[in-house]
């Protein structure tokens, strides 16, 4: 039987998979996992175990195929199909794109401000901030390890665009620490 592809039956986490495959050649889940732990996980969270569980259903679905190693731990190799790099263009060439989604947990804290002291929201924000300027060093240490690295230009806007969101969110923080909103 010869596998039917349905897009309406992707999902994100189907197009990350096609995706980190169709980039990597040939992938284990794995080797996806650490892809998404240096690259998309700083903009693109979702359980990682799905990177195991997905593949299985891309090959039922026609646009992976798996192939397993003869010894040792027989891992699973997965590469994309003719079929699967059509889909993932069909769903890149998509215009239809959703809202950002922000899941900001100190956002959703500050919302709630008014039940507490401008002192805590000023705790808040500083904890906030020190957040940030850790991940911004991660970023920086992402730019010096892909710095010399040629043909991931757009991998690299990526890591632009978290640069700069994260020097928004920095100054954001930065001015509520010094001038907390105060409940009326």
């Amino acid at each position: 039987m010869i596998p039917t592809v349905s897009n309406g039956k992707l999902t994100a986490t189907s197009y990350v998979v096609l995706g980190l495959v169709a980039l990597l050649g040939e992938a284990t889940s794995y080797d996806m996992k650490r892809l998404v732990g240096m690259s998309i996980g700083y903009f693109w969270t979702f359980p990682h175990s799905q990177l195991y569980a997905e593949p299985e259903r891309l090959v039922t679905m026609g646009l992976l195929e798996e192939r397993r190693e003869e010894g040792g731990r027989r891992r699973r190799l997965y590469s994309i199909t003719d079929a699967g790099r059509e889909e993932l263009k069909d769903w890149l060439s998509d215009p239809e794109i959703p809202p950002i989604e922000m899941r900001d947990t100190g956002t959703l804290k500050l919302f709630f401000g008014n039940f507490t002291t401008p002192e805590n929201v000023r705790h808040l924000a500083e904890r906030q901030l020190e957040a940030y300027e850790r991940e911004s060093k991660a970023y920086v240490e992402l730019r010096e390890m892909f710095g010399g690295v040629s043909g991931i230009d757009t991998q690299l806007a990526t890591l632009r665009q978290g640069e700069m969101v994260l020097d928004a969110c920095m100054r954001f923080w930065r001015e509520i620490a010094e001038n907390p909103p105060v409940p009326q």
